[in-house]
């Protein structure tokens, strides 16, 4: 059994690779992109990994419904109401549905269940918590939900800071703390370690759990020399204090992950990453199709094998 810890658009691709290969899997989702608006309670990562294992993602945008139209966003935008946030109206029948369960008492992985069986999708989906947790960012405009500085404000603003609001006080999925104890291998997905793994490690039974485990979680890096494969992580990453490197991202996950696989481009960095106690593994880490998601998928599998 294969467990993966996933958020924002770079997991989807390994999830989906893994996916391909086994059924016997369970993706860890991100829940500090989660957001009120409209009065509707939108679960970007959890959609994502959803609407990827369905066939349903526009690969284009990397989030959201393929071939979905935006006429209820227009509409809204003529009665003045915010469209900062794009909206399909596809999309909107997965929040409308998610909201309208939450609110007569459902959890929010008893709907991603839901969600899961609809489309019939092999793979369990757990969200870290059932609890509200959001990611803001600390910027020279103030503090915002991360939705908005990446969304509404482009990622422009200088960034100072990252808070997870209400993680002390989350508990853990204990679907998910079972299955990190019951996988023969861990996966950290190759996400933005600040805004899409830092929201689940920051829940402290799950990041106890994960260090207990250690010898058997993997890490893919996000990173390519100083380069993000996509997404703010190095901005993010700056804000922490932490190197934007392979190795800044190792720093960071060095008590909860045992083994750690970059871009063979960057062996230079393997002797820092192996000081922090890591094993270390190269290969090609880019995922450009779907043969490359299985490929890195097959990957990781043989290690889990070889160990």
């Amino acid at each position: 059994m294969i467990t993966i810890l996933a958020g924002g658009t770079g997991s989807i691709k390994l999830v989906r690779g893994l996916a391909a290969l086994t059924k016997d899997i369970i993706v860890i989702s991100n829940v500090g992109d989660n957001i009120w608006l409209h009065g509707l309670y939108i679960c970007p990562d959890v959609d994502t990994i959803v609407y990827g294992l369905a066939g349903l993602l526009d690969e284009k945008r990397g989030w959201g419904v393929k071939d979905d139209s935006f006429e209820c966003l227009a509409q809204l935008e003529k009665l003045g109401a915010p469209t900062w946030f794009s909206l399909g109206d596809k999309d909107l029948a997965t929040h409308l549905a998610r909201t309208a369960m939450m609110n007569k008492g459902k959890s929010l992985s008893e709907v991603t269940e839901w969600m899961r069986r609809r489309y019939a999708i092999s793979a369990r989906i757990i969200p870290a918590t059932d609890n509200e947790v959001a990611t803001k960012i600390i910027t020279d405009k103030g503090k915002m939900h991360l939705q908005e500085f990446w969304v509404k404000y482009k990622g422009n603003l200088a960034v100072t800071g990252v808070q997870y609001d209400g993680a002390k006080s989350a508990k853990a999925n204990r679907k998910a703390i079972e299955a990190i104890r019951k996988s023969d291998m861990v996966i950290v997905a190759p996400a933005n370690p600040v805004s899409s793994i830092g929201p689940i490690v920051a829940l402290t039974e799950l990041r106890k759990e994960l260090a207990k485990n250690r010898d058997k979680v993997v890490a893919v890096s996000p990173l390519i020399g100083d380069v993000a494969v996509s997404g703010p992580a190095v901005k993010y990453m700056k804000a922490l204090g932490l190197a934007s490197s392979p190795v800044g991202v190792a720093e960071y996950y060095r008590d909860f992950v045992g083994s750690f696989v970059i871009a063979a481009s960057d062996h230079k960095l393997t002797p820092k990453i192996q000081g922090l106690g890591m094993q270390v593994y190269e290969t090609n880490i880019t995922m450009k199709n779907k043969q490359d998601e299985i490929r890195l998928g097959q990957y990781l599998m043989d290690r889990a094998i070889d160990n």
